[in-house]
This record gives C-alpha cells, structure tokens and sequence, in this order.
C-alpha cells in the first residue's frame, strides 16, 4: 500500500505527525507531491527534499517536460541520498496538462520517452517510476503509449483509473484500467477510489486488475477523521506546521484543507463550519480540540 501524493496535504510534516496511523493502515511508503524539474531550480531547497530522505520510506516526484533540467535535477537529489523517484505523467489540471506537462505529455510521446529514458539514466534500473492517467480525453489513450513505458526498466507505472478530463469525479474504468495493465510489461499499481482494504471501486480486489500494489490517497486521509487519536495528531500537526511555515495565515490554509475531507462527516460537519471561517490559530484549535 503506497500513499498518494495531494499536493498541500500528504506533505512530509503530514507523513511525519500521521506516522503512526499510516502505519497502521499498512502504507508501508508513499510519493511526494510533485516537485518542478526545471534549469536552475534547486530541488533540494523544497521542503520535501530538503535534508535528504532521512528514515522516511519516500518516493519524490517531478513534473516537467525538459529531459536535461530532469537529469539535474535527479542528479541532485540522489546525491542527496533519496534512492527513487517518479515522473508526474498524470496531474489533470488544465493549466499544467495545456503546457504539455502533467497528463499533458501523454499527447508528445517522444517527450514522454526522453523523460524516462533521463529519470532511468540517473537513477538507475528498476529505480524511476511513473505515475499516469488512463489518458486525457479518452479511456484508451494510455495505449498508445504503452510501448513507450515498455522500452525502459521502470520500477513501476501508477494507473489513476480515470482520464484527466474527469478530474476526480465520475466513476473509474476498470476496464480500461485492465486493458493498459496488460499492455503494460512492467509493475502496474493501481489508483483511483482504492479503499484501505486494498480494493477498487465495486469492491474488486486490486490484484484481480493485475496490480502489483494499490496506491491510495483521499481514502485514508478521510480515514483520519474517526481515529481515537486525532484530536492529540491535529494539535501537533498545527504546532509543526506553524513551527515549518512561521504564521499563522499559511497553517490555517493548511489545515482547512485537511479537514475539507471530513466535512461530510456528520460528527464533523458542524466543526467544518466553524473551521472554514477561523481567522486565527486560537479560533482553529476551539472548533477543531474542543
């Protein structure tokens, strides 16, 4: 079980203060948001990489579209001591999918490659991952491309089962999740409304997709909401984060963003009204430790 990267949400503060119930749901690693691969930027001054890989069972992610700016990139990092990384081929937001990067570099399939062919280059056989959508418009776009994820020694490829243009909403194709797993020739994990038992929507065992791992992310941050430990975790993941981000204006942003997750909840529905409107830390910790 691999933990999905939400940007602003499974950060490494997150990973750090929720270790314990990670643990416990057997998420034995999990994928950073993604990072930029661009010239000049220095990785390791992201928050995410920044001090190595330390004990954490991490996997780091980029996005982009520029094999060199890639290759320095990882170069960087695994000097750094990180062992793994995955490129982003799978974010569906317009913005990002529109200047070809994200699920957007499904359409430049010789891009596509010269970007695997970098991230196996640098780290290594079996060491870069990739992490893609069933394609952008169309449920059988990953097909295409399926030789082009073959011709590289990847670690793994990460199938989110819906194409970018659905975004998050409408259900999952299972089917068409089947048919690029067995295109595929290298380790397959499946994403995509996967519950912590490691099943797929309809309740289908993953392994029944050909999956060699389940990677989940909402489920079990939605999960956190009725753990018996969450009020002495949501304490500490505020103090941590005022303590990493210095004011108060970016760790209410943060941890309104955790608890939208809940709001559904009957037991939090009421917080999620008082929370969505705090001002302040001190009005945060009333709604939520109270």
């Amino acid at each position: 079980m691999i933990l999905a990267p939400l940007r602003g949400v499974t950060i490494r503060t997150f990973r750090r203060v929720f270790a314990a119930p990670m643990a416990e749901a057997r998420l034995t690693e999990s994928v950073q948001p993604f990072v930029p691969a661009m010239k000049g930027l220095d990785p390791l001054k992201d928050r995410e990489l920044s001090g190595g890989p330390g004990n954490e069972c991490a996997t780091p992610q980029f996005i982009g579209k520029d094999p060199a700016a890639l290759r320095e990139c990882l170069k960087r990092i695994k000097d750094a001591g990180w062992k793994f990384a995955d490129l982003n081929c799978g974010c569906p937001f317009p913005m990002i999918r529109k200047k070809g990067r994200g699920s957007g570099i499904l359409k430049t399939p010789g891009v596509l490659a010269q970007m695997l062919e970098a991230g196996c280059d640098v780290m290594g056989p079996g060491k870069f991952s990739a992490k893609t959508r069933l394609g952008l418009d169309a449920a059988d776009e990953l097909l295409s491309v399926a030789e082009v994820f073959n011709a590289f020694p990847l670690r793994r490829v990460t199938i989110h089962a819906r194409t970018a243009r659905q975004m998050y909403e409408g259900d999952c194709d299972l089917a068409a999740f089947r048919a690029a797993a067995s295109a595929l020739r290298v380790p397959v994990v499946y994403n995509g409304d996967a519950s912590l038992d490691g099943r797929a929507p309809g309740g289908v065992p993953c392994e029944e997709l050909g999956c060699a791992d389940v990677m989940v992310g909402r489920s079990f941050v939605r999960s956190l909401a009725v753990h018996t430990d969450i009020s002495p975790l949501l304490s500490r993941y505020i103090d941590e984060s005022l303590a990493e981000l210095g004011s108060e204006r970016p760790v209410l942003g943060r941890i309104k963003e955790l608890v939208a997750y809940w709001r559904d909840r009957p037991e939090w529905s009421r917080k999620w009204g008082v929370v969505k409107i705090a001002r302040s830390l001190r009005e945060l910790r009333i709604a939520l430790l109270r």
